[in-house]
């Protein structure tokens, strides 16, 4: 039976590290890298570099960013009094190619997931307090998956945010049940904004 080379074997367990990137995949991607020219090789890596390099998290709304605060937190033309509440950076580029929610966020990186050991301790719920109390917010959308993580997720913050006296709801129909917010198309959240449901 044919083995791969000591490099190619490497790089496929390198590759295979990647979330939905299996042993196929992985030999793939090697057969475009081998397959193309040195040059764009070398402005694939410069280009993966320069992402660990400058991004970051918005000190804001940990959103991605290459500088302190994100592009949307900056955006003065954003209803300031609004914040969706997400799970992580990717929820935010769904949400914002749906293109009917004109607030700001809070990225949560992360959910409750006792299973994989993450509990409320492990969210980021100190800055969104905090922005709640200081900067006048008077509407707080969650807008977690919908699955048992995300679900979890919401009772807490439910919990924790009510007293605040804030308006509350949670993202509404659209998102079937055991989805990921990230894979939802935009129309499908649009909706799920729009009907959104005090809780």
């Amino acid at each position: 039976m044919a083995t791969y080379t000591k490099s190619i074997e490497k790089l496929i367990e390198k590759l295979i590290k990647f979330p939905g990137i299996g042993r196929r995949s992985a030999e793939r991607i090697i057969g475009y890298i081998l397959g193309t020219s040195e040059n764009e090789i070398k402005e694939l890596t410069a280009a993966i570099t320069s992402v660990k390099e400058n991004v970051r998290f918005c000190k804001t709304c940990n959103n991605l960013s290459e500088e302190e605060v994100c592009r949307i937190c900056q955006d003065s033309s954003r209803n300031q009094q609004v914040v969706c509440v997400v799970e992580n950076p990717v929820d935010v580029t769904a949400i914002e190619k749906a293109g009917s929610y004109k607030g700001l966020y809070h990225v949560l990186l992360g959910s409750i997931s006792p299973l994989e050991g993450r509990g409320p301790a492990d969210l980021n719920t100190e800055g969104l307090l905090r922005r709640i109390k200081e900067d006048g917010i008077k509407e707080v959308i969650i807008a977690t998956d919908a699955d048992t993580e995300g679900e979890t997720t919401a009772i807490y913050l439910a919990r924790l945010i009510k007293p605040l006296g804030v308006n509350l709801s949670r993202i509404g129909l659209g998102l079937p049940v055991g989805s990921n917010v990230e894979y939802a198309d935009s129309t499908t959240l649009s909706r799920a904004l729009e009907s959104r449901r005090n809780i």
